[in-house]
């Protein structure tokens, strides 16, 4: 391997937990890694395109259409003989979820990870779904790591297991253990590895369902064999001594708050504390000898009751399903504590939970949606508004998101209310909005489903040219890749027009009349008319990826501002506020970004040019 510089190992950094995890794939030696932009997941990507370079490693990097699409390059890499990893987020899992299960059947030859980071909270996703959860289900063994040190050795044992037992492999980082920061130690990266060439055989890699029912006995066997001979699937003995008669198990990122609690204080010090590695498939023997050894048994994980209900005998057991620790949220510090006081009869802690004030999110000053969620409420004020997974969600806040799903479902559901309501109904005015990552991802297929079946509602495209929300990754439109190699850029307006969409206009949404014209000819064609779908694409570069100019245009309120609060209320813009002790509504100056949709708004023609 050709090493940009030259470095004494081992190396100790302080690394992100998702850094760990991307170097750790660089040291196993992986050949191909894919994944899908999703909060916490999204730095693994990015740190592995940062060692690529650094280490000047041949590893592919892709960011993939979607998480299905992502998994079966994987696969196709792991097939190959060469190792892999796929990267996404919890919800993610669940669209590569078709692929997933049946890569267990089939198998793997190169070593494959599944990196499915979860969001206890959760904090910015849909569910607080525990993908320990879906592994059990898809019969796949899963590596829970409690800090960014033991995900990269995690990530080591998970390829080394993946070949061992042919199986792919889930790495379950949780959110505090992606975005977590400690010392980390790494060393060499190995070399890529190549287990051999592909060899045909159609009775595994294509295999009809009479072979199907003889690989799910394999995988069954293959699943026993982990759970009865694998050391991770034991709990170790972390904390305290084998002399009290209540026991702490535990698993994953939720392990460090426990560990941290009963280690720093005196009255918990005997109490001994169990981890579990690999929650599943569990060594349930030893497991159910370390509860019924004690008068009672705690369990703390994140999120599910996936240690408790592998368990045969739950007698003494307290957790989860007794009611004993929460069903919902996360497991922060405090939660924490009071839970293990309550289980030994301690008195519960003095501290007190911080109270903060809930600010809501908003789109950012600038943002190229906020003029077009505002002219959607003025030209459709009777209209349901389908939402989808993005900033874009945002525009609850201007009252122009009714709904929102999971990603590409505005318009399949669009589809779905206009198909309930009739062509004469109110309730069949229907605007759907999606970004242009989104769309990629899965609203293709909905779009040519409404197109197919003669919905009629308006589409609003909001194409600002990256995927924004979690951090700015290229989608399938632009000319470059994970690492920055050149691609081939996707054309959006082809692609609609692919789709069997007549009615198509590409708008500046800056341009408040042009966008209220194409809006306005929009509503003609799909609701006056009931033509059909009509697309609409409002196209800006997201406002966090252009370099502003600070001698530009700012913005002031004149003195003639009746305080009708348009300004504030309507348009929501983070840079206008209305200042209660003066009375007055004010723009700052620091945050105004410029792009002058509010003189267009203001009803009194109260705001004018200016220079900052």
């Amino acid at each position: 391997m050709n090493h940009s510089r030259v470095e004494s190992y081992p190396i100790t950094r302080f690394l992100m937990g998702n850094e760990a995890i991307a170097r750790g794939v660089i040291e196993a030696g992986c050949s191909v890694a894919t994944a899908y932009p999703g909060t916490p997941s999204s730095e693994v990507m990015e740190s592995l395109s940062r060692w690529k370079t650094e280490l000047a490693h041949k590893i592919y990097l892709e960011w993939s259409i979607n998480e299905k699409v992502a998994f079966e390059v994987a696969y196709g890499a792991s097939l190959s003989g060469k190792r892999a990893a796929v990267v996404m987020k919890m919800v993610g899992l669940n669209v590569a979820s078709d692929p997933f299960l049946s890569a267990a059947y089939l198998g793997v030859r190169g070593g494959l990870v599944v990196i499915v980071a979860d969001d206890p909270g959760p904090h910015s996703s849909q569910t607080e779904q525990d993908s320990r959860f879906f592994a059990w289900f898809a019969k796949v063994p899963v590596y829970d790591p409690g800090s960014p040190a033991e995900a990269l050795t995690m990530t080591l044992k998970a390829f080394e297991l993946s070949e061992k037992y042919h199986l792919p492999v889930m790495l379950r980082p949780c959110l505090r253990v992606c975005h977590a920061r400690q010392n980390v130690t790494f060393s060499l990266p190995t070399e890529p590895v190549d287990v051999g060439a592909f060899e045909k055989n159609w009775t595994r890699w294509a295999a009809t369902p009479k072979f199907r029912l003889v690989l799910h006995g394999e995988l069954n066997q293959k699943i026993e064999h982990v759970s009865s001979m694998e050391p991770d699937a034991v709990p170790h003995l972390v904390s305290g001594t084998l002399k009290s008669r209540l026991a702490i198990i535990t698993s994953g990122s939720v392990s460090s708050h426990v560990i941290d609690i009963v280690t720093s204080n005196p009255e918990m010090s005997d109490l001994p504390v169990f981890k579990v590695n690999l929650p599943y498939p569990l060594n349930r023997n030893n497991v159910q000898e370390i509860v019924n050894c004690n008068d009672r048994t705690l369990i703390v994980e994140e999120t599910y009751p996936v240690i408790e209900l592998q368990l045969s005998d739950r007698t003494n057991v307290i957790g989860r399903l007794s009611g004993h620790v929460p069903q919902e949220g996360e497991l922060v510090p405090e939660i924490v504590d009071r839970i293990i006081r309550q289980f030994i009869g301690a008195k519960s802690s003095s501290e007190l939970e911080p109270k903060l004030k809930a600010r809501r999110p908003s789109l950012c000053a600038g943002c190229p949606h906020r003029p077009t969620f505002f002219m959607i409420k003025r030209l459709f004020d009777e209209a349901v508004y389908t939402g989808d997974i993005g900033c874009y969600t945002l525009g609850v806040n201007l009252s122009a998101v009714d709904t929102c799903l999971c990603m590409g479902a505005s318009i399949g559901m669009a589809c779905g209310f206009a198909k309930a309501n009739g062509e004469t109904d109110k309730r069949s005015r229907i605007v759907a909005t999606i970004g242009d990552s989104t769309f990629f991802h899965a609203g293709v297929p909905a779009l040519i489903n409404a197109v197919h079946t003669g919905a009629n509602f308006v589409l609003v495209l909001l194409d600002n040219n990256i995927t924004a929300m979690t951090g700015g990754q290229p989608t399938p439109a632009t000319g470059f890749t994970a690492d920055g190699s050149v691609a081939v850029p996707v054309n959006l307006e082809r692609l609609v027009s692919g789709c069997g969409v007549d009615f198509l206009e590409v708008v500046d949404p800056y341009d408040y009349d042009s966008l209220e014209d194409a809006l306005t000819r929009a509503r003609t064609y799909s609701v006056d008319q009931g033509a059909g779908v009509s697309v609409v694409i409002a196209r800006r570069p997201c406002i966090r990826t252009v370099k502003l100019d600070p001698q530009a245009l700012k913005f002031e309120v004149g003195a003639n501002c009746d305080r009708c609060m348009t300004c504030v209320r309507d348009l929501e813009c983070p840079a206008i506020s209305f200042v209660k002790k003066d009375k007055i509504v004010k723009i700052d100056v620091e945050q105004c970004t410029g792009c002058g949709f509010c003189v267009k708004v203001c009803p009194e023609q109260a705001i004018s040019a200016g220079r900052a």
